[in-house]
């Protein structure tokens, strides 16, 4: 919705450069306007924040019960 608002794209568009913003590759489309390049900035930021939130919860019981495994306890101060 931000790429169709902001620069203008189509639908499929707009799913290209989303999709190639998440995997690293950055925007295929020319960004001609300010508001479209902030966009795309923050998308790329906030999808990278996402990426490590979401890996931090999924391997959080993981490295709980390695802690668990190798007695690592906290101080009882």
């Amino acid at each position: 919705a931000g790429y169709g608002y902001f620069a203008g794209m189509g639908p499929v568009d707009a799913f290209l450069n989303s999709a190639m913003i998440l995997s690293g590759m950055g925007p295929v489309g020319t960004l001609a306007s300010d508001g479209a390049k902030i966009f795309a900035g923050l998308y790329a930021i906030f999808c990278g924040l996402l990426i490590f939130a979401v890996a931090g919860l999924i391997l959080a019981p993981v490295l709980h019960r390695v802690l668990h495994r190798f007695h690592v306890e906290e101080d009882g101060e």
